[in-house]
């Protein structure tokens, strides 16, 4: 082995983690030629790797550590605008656990002395028994990168012995081992609250989706809604027919009955069979609008599915409320939730007793007033002229029109 009066550098390595396991390990140099783009990592590809900077002291103690992320690309080549000083960060580590060779110098997510790459960093798991700590340790010790261990020569000196000094001593150990516990439960505590930010961003991106989701549904069931109105709309306009048809029928029958009364007779008996025909049609008819009607009002008043974000928004009786110029707030029931969605602009237009185009033309006044008079050229005025606040006011023609083109 190396002695320490020869001199050596300390050892850096970069450990790749998966879980609280070391999955590969390489030197610090081998690292940065994966960061000049030299070599690439086809398993990596379009990976997120957790990796920690391992700084070794020169008997092969751990002295230093920085939990940092880096991202790997679909060719397996480091991400090129990476950029995160590591080996700066673990020369500014504030105290870490005792690794074996003294409190370590730590820089993780919860503990960094620069907040502005503190997305870049990641907190290690600090379960007893089943740490990062605990695998990080036990891969320094089998040192299979055969890191060279240097010795230091201590020189014996006599020491006298005097009781109260080594009580002073047991107590200073006593209280250097309280504190380095002290700091291990406090950097616990923050990984612990860190992983439960990151749980609550989890949860609310979920609640996003399911958010988008269910406006997907309720679009959904709004095409199948319009669809059943058209349908129905169509069987009224063939029932309308029918019905124009039967009356002529009636009055043809009429007619019929001044003629001759043979002739009367025959055409009497094929226009009855005729109607008898058109009433079992109409019938067959009527039974098909009541069934789509109560279809239609099935759909209408379905309840949300259960245990959705709606139906829990339906049983507390929460409203959503939205704004619209010239309306204000609106106060949206349940019930109303997919009409508003299906048309905003048409939603608010009836709140003002418009109907959309009208409420169009004076919402493009109300966000521009500037007159709308075009000349020969279809060039606009765009003299600026009074806002009309009030879309009931509002006349399209004379109130968009500044005093030279007022009619």
């Amino acid at each position: 082995m190396v002695i320490a009066s020869q001199t050596a550098e300390a050892h850096s390595a970069v450990f790749f983690m998966d879980g609280v396991r070391v999955a590969r390990q390489m030197r610090l140099s081998e690292f940065g030629a994966f960061l000049d783009g030299y070599v690439g990592l086809s398993d990596l590809a379009e990976t997120d790797v957790r990796a920690v900077l391992v700084n070794l002291n020169p008997d092969l103690t751990v002295a230093a550590l920085v939990f940092f992320k880096i991202w790997f690309d679909e060719e397996g080549q480091a991400d090129r605008t990476w950029n995160v000083p590591i080996e700066a960060l673990a020369e500014q580590g504030s105290k870490g656990p005792d690794l074996g060779g003294g409190a370590i110098r730590l820089v993780c997510r919860s503990q960094t002395p620069d907040t502005t790459i503190k997305d870049f960093l990641w907190d290690p798991d600090m379960t007893p028994g089943n740490s990062h700590f605990h695998a990080i340790r036990k891969s320094v010790q089998d040192n299979s990168l055969r890191f060279q261990k240097v010795e230091t020569l201590e020189q014996e000196i006599p020491v006298l012995n005097m009781p109260s000094e080594d009580q002073g001593d047991d107590e200073s150990q006593e209280r250097a081992r309280i504190a380095q516990l002290l700091r291990e439960h406090r950097l616990r505590i923050k990984t612990l609250q860190s992983v439960h930010r990151d749980v609550l961003g989890d949860l609310q991106r979920e609640h996003r989706l399911e958010m988008q989701t269910l406006r997907s549904e309720f679009s959904e069931l709004e095409q199948q809604h319009e669809r059943m109105r058209h349908t129905n709309e169509q069987l009224k306009r063939r029932l309308s027919e029918r019905n124009e048809q039967y009356l002529s029928m009636q009055q043809s029958m009429a007619a019929a009955e001044s003629e001759s009364d043979d002739k009367a007779s025959a055409e009497l008996v094929l226009l009855r069979e005729q109607l008898e025909r058109k009433e079992r049609e109409l019938q067959l008819r009527d039974e098909a609008i009541d069934a789509l009607e109560h279809e239609n009002d099935e759909l209408k008043n379905r309840k949300p599915l259960e245990d959705s974000l709606l139906e829990k928004l339906h049983d507390h009786s929460v409203f959503l409320v939205a704004y619209h110029h010239g309306v204000g707030h609106i106060t949206l029931p349940t019930a109303d939730i997919g009409v508003y969605f299906k048309n905003p602009v048409a939603y608010a237009a009836e709140r003002c007793g418009l109907d959309e185009p009208a409420y169009k033309e004076w919402l493009e006044h109300y966000e521009s007033p500037l007159c709308a008079h075009k000349n020969g050229a279809g060039q606009s005025c765009g003299e600026p002229i009074v806002r009309i606040t009030q879309p009931s006011e509002f006349k399209a023609g004379v109130d968009d029109r500044c005093d030279a083109h007022k009619p």
